[in-house]
């Protein structure tokens, strides 16, 4: 068995269980065996006995893991408990209140955004969705060319054509105070960085948005 760079010399019968050699191993190393990862091609399977999953004499076992002392040592309790806390914290924060929402958010509602109408769900006009913002503060229209299968993202300097089969998902949020606007993110890449973000969209559009983009749409 080796671990942590140290080898020990084990005698075990063939007929124990993976989880009997965890705790021969917890005797030699002090290491709980909740902690280990047993390898011997692939992760040893704590039902199945030794037999069973082929260990022969002078087989090697690898095992995995810090001891409740190593792991103590790199990160006090007090630390790894604030670092919950914050994580937490940062899940529970509405999108809203985050810095680079807010930049946006606080420029107050746009002069010319669509009214809102709550407590109803609208399929989308026949016109573009407009008086909104992106991220970076600039007017953004949004048209849903269903025919063409595309979402067309407009601003003052061009407009980007869009597949809506490209579009990976698309999240919103009520804003705080203004709960019948939202702001929504069209994800356009593997990745959270690959949001385009829309702000003051009108509550009643919010679904018929979602189930046009991600393919769902049913005429009610």
């Amino acid at each position: 068995v080796i671990w942590n760079k140290n080898k020990y010399d084990v005698k075990f019968c063939l007929d124990s269980t993976g989880a009997e050699l965890k705790q021969k191993i917890h005797s030699l190393t002090g290491l709980p065996p909740a902690m280990q990862k047993v390898m011997f091609k692939g992760l040893l399977p704590e039902e199945k006995t030794l037999r069973e999953i082929k260990v022969t004499n002078g087989a090697k076992i690898m095992v995995v893991g810090s001891t409740i002392n190593d792991v103590l040592a790199v990160n006090t309790p007090k630390e790894a408990a604030q670092q919950e806390v914050r994580a937490e914290e940062n899940k529970k924060e509405p999108l809203c209140r985050q810095k680079q929402h807010r930049k946006v958010l606080d420029k107050g509602k746009p002069d010319d955004v669509m009214p809102s109408v709550k407590g109803v769900q609208e399929r989308l006009p026949t016109v573009p969705l407009s008086g909104m913002y992106n991220k970076s503060g600039g007017k953004v229209r949004l048209t849903f060319k269903l025919e063409q299968d595309q979402l067309w993202i407009g601003t003052k300097e061009r407009t980007e054509k869009l597949p809506m089969g490209s579009i990976k998902n698309v999240v919103s949020e009520p804003i705080e105070g203004h709960e019948d606007y939202h702001m929504m993110a069209f994800q356009l890449g593997p990745t959270e960085a690959s949001y385009y973000w829309v702000y003051w969209v009108p509550t009643q559009y919010v679904d018929a948005i979602k189930d046009t983009v991600l393919g769902k749409w049913q005429y009610f």
